[in-house]
């Protein structure tokens, strides 16, 4: 068999994550509300590359996935949870298309990639939304931190979608995408509600067993949420926007802040004892970085010294986390054992 099939025969949905966190790497950094010379260039370079692996990865799914082995993806309990990756994946590049690539491209360009990257990811994560959850009931499976996956693409949406509508004029149409995003925020947000405390009850029997870099996916529809409220706040075409994104951004931040002490102490504790490596420690990054962007943005609408030496801080994190599981995702990759 050819290298190139063989390596492209275990490819699924999850391999996807890999642009999730490559792309938030970038668009973190251009969230962030402390300038540092030289790092918008630098991340330009990284949402190059990610566009370039988006394009790498959809040609070899295109090309390697049929229709049998889509329904044998969603069959498989922990695969179809990633289902929510590739929708993910291509609003992330759109949003740092818009951020970074105007730069490069024109305003007039970015956008139109946003936007076609920004429809097709949010139409892709609302299927997911529903077909994926739709698999799980009665099924008798136990939660975990995955069944969040394809989920949170709405709230990707939401964030994503608040960027291009304060680039539409006033009126109407502008109102409408405000209020779209919010429609989406809520699909994200009332689904996180219902599973998290599902997580919480199976950590609390069970513990987080092999399990332990998916706990970390639970920042991705907090951190987003932070995201998505306070860049909503920015169009501002409804009373008390503001104070919303605030509000909630700061009690949510705080729990976020919880969550991120306790996934650290598990992450600790199953390293001492040995964590084989796995594309799941992708979910080590992009929900690390949507806490980035979430805490960025509360920075921005608060001008707090205290939100803006985290984001820096945690900036920092998530960078480390992706340069550490991007050469271990390649060193898989060329060894072709991709687990």
């Amino acid at each position: 068999m050819p290298l190139e099939v063989r390596r492209a025969a275990p490819f699924g949905p999850n391999l996807f994550a890999s642009v999730m966190g490559t792309g938030i790497v970038a668009t973190a950094a251009a969230s962030l509300p402390l300038h540092v010379p030289g790092l918008r260039t630098a991340a330009t370079f990284v949402w190059v590359l990610d566009a370039a692996l988006l394009v790498l990865l959809t040609a070899a799914a295109l090309r390697g996935w049929t229709w049998a082995t889509v329904r044998g993806q969603l069959r498989d309990p922990v695969m179809a949870q990633f289902w929510g990756a590739p929708a993910m994946a291509l609003m992330t590049v759109g949003t740092g298309t818009l951020l970074l690539g105007a730069d490069v491209l024109g305003l007039t360009a970015a956008l139109a990639i946003d936007w076609t990257l920004w429809t097709l990811g949010t139409a892709l994560g609302l299927v997911t939304s529903v077909v994926v959850p739709l698999r799980t009931f009665g099924s008798g499976e136990a939660a975990f931190a995955g069944w969040l996956m394809p989920v949170v693409p709405p709230m990707v949406s939401a964030a994503s979608g608040a960027l291009l509508a304060a680039h539409l004029p006033p009126g109407q149409f502008q109102q409408a995408m405000v209020l779209a995003c919010y429609a989406l925020f809520g699909v994200s947000l009332f689904a996180t509600v219902c599973l998290v405390p599902q997580i919480w009850q199976r950590l609390v029997q069970h513990g987080p067993g092999n399990a332990v870099p998916t706990l970390w996916i639970v920042l991705g529809p907090l951190g987003q949420s932070i995201t998505a409220a306070n860049l909503l706040a920015g169009v501002a075409v409804l009373p008390g926007q503001v104070a919303f994104g605030v509000l909630y951004g700061t009690a949510t931040w705080g729990f976020a802040l919880l969550w991120v002490a306790i996934a650290a102490a598990a992450t600790v504790r199953a390293m001492r004892r040995g964590l084989p490596f796995a594309l799941t420690w992708w979910s080590f990054v992009f929900p690390l970085g949507t806490l980035v962007t979430g805490t960025s943005a509360l920075a921005a609408k608060v001008h707090s010294p205290m939100f803006t030496a985290v984001s820096v801080v945690l900036y920092v994190a998530l960078v480390l986390a992706w340069a550490v599981v991007a050469v271990r995702t390649i060193t898989a990759l060329v060894s072709a054992r991709v687990p």
